[in-house]
Order: structure tokens, then sequence, then C-alpha cells
């Protein structure tokens, strides 16, 4: 995990505050590897949404290869990665000392890829998330984009996809971020087509520092 004692207070308060959080069960999460040089300190985490929950466990999520091989071939409805970078000395892009940078993609029924108001829907629903959840912020930008990807030749027979790719950043208000990871969870599930219901939870791994 690291030596924390090199690790700002509001760093590892925000650290805390990511192991407290709870997801849904068809939330997978994962830490990953996070962006050196984006930010002093930083954590990230990767995420994906199926529809065949997974039990409940704290801690890192570990599989025999057979149950590997069968989430490997199970298709994720939803994808993302949640990254919160940490400067101590206050970052003037960012107007504050923490940042939320998102990224998720999920693949979408024709006619719903077809709204040209899907973009800003997207939008919506995160911030929306945010709200339900109290997460205070500011600073929140993002751009949303349709990927439309289609076959030729020996792949003619595949259908047409289309999906939606939403990159989001925003300051939290405070070192204490645990609502905004799980209003990302819930939004995710969105992205996903879950509706929203009450879950049982699943706890996050532990975490460390870049």
């Amino acid at each position: 995990m690291g030596d924390l004692t090199q690790v700002p207070p509001d760093f590892q308060t925000a650290l805390s505050a990511l192991r407290r959080a709870q997801s849904r069960p068809e939330v997978r999460l994962a830490e990953i590897p996070a962006p050196a040089r984006l930010a002093p300190f930083a954590v990230a985490l990767s995420a994906d949404v199926r529809e065949r929950p997974h039990r409940r466990q704290q801690g890192p999520q570990l599989v025999g290869p057979r149950e590997a091989a069968q989430a490997a071939e199970e298709p994720a409805l939803a994808t993302g990665r949640f990254v919160l970078l940490y400067d101590p000395d206050e970052s003037a892009l960012w107007n504050g000392n923490f940042r939320i940078v998102t990224y998720m993609r999920a693949q979408l029924e024709p006619d719903m890829g077809n709204d040209a108001m899907l973009g800003s829907v997207a939008w919506t629903w995160l911030v929306e998330a945010l709200e339900d959840h109290g997460a205070h912020y500011s600073d929140a930008g993002g751009t949303a984009t349709r990927v439309l990807s289609e076959s030729f030749g020996s792949l003619d027979a595949r259908e047409d996809n289309i999906d939606i790719e939403l990159r989001a950043s925003w300051t939290p208000r405070e070192a204490d971020i645990r609502a905004h990871l799980e209003a990302w969870g819930d939004m995710l599930c969105a992205f996903a087509g879950l509706p929203p219901l009450p879950a049982e939870v699943t706890h996050l791994p532990r975490l460390g520092r870049s």
C-alpha cells in the first residue's frame, strides 16, 4: 500500500472515503495504475457493469481460472474509469486541490443511439446522480460522443453498433469523496440500462497511492 506517512492528510481522507464507498452488485471495481504526471497524488479505478452480480466481498475479488474465463466471456453492459487527482498546492485550473476525471462507455440500442438529445441526457444523468448523493462539486465539464461501428467484407453479417462515451471531470468540494464515487457508480449503471433499485453492497478494495 505504500508509505502513507508521506501522504497528505486530505488525500488519506479521500482514500479512506473510497474504501467506504458502496456499489451495486452488478458493478465490478478494481484498482488500476494511476496517471503519474497529472498530479502529485492520484488513485484510479476501473469498473464494468455486468448483468450477473458477483458475490459480496470485501477486498480484491480473487477467482479461479474457470470463473475468470466465465467473467471474460460475459459481455460488459458498460465500462468506465474513475481517477482522483490531488495537488497539495491548489490548482488554478481545477479551482481546488482535488479533481475527479471519469470516462464511461456503453453500447446502445439503435433507436436510442440515434436520439439527437442523447449527449445532453447523459450529462443530465451524471449531474442528477451527484445531486441525489449530495456530492458537492464545482467546475464540472464533459463531452459526450457517439461512436458508430460498421462491419464490411467477411464481417458484413455483423450488426452495426452504436456506443456512447462520456468523459467528465469536476472538482469535489470536500476530501470525503465517498458520495462522488457512489454517484458515478449509479451513473455507470444508468449507462448500462439498469433501473435504479436498492441493492446489496460490495466494498471497494484497499487503495494505495500513485
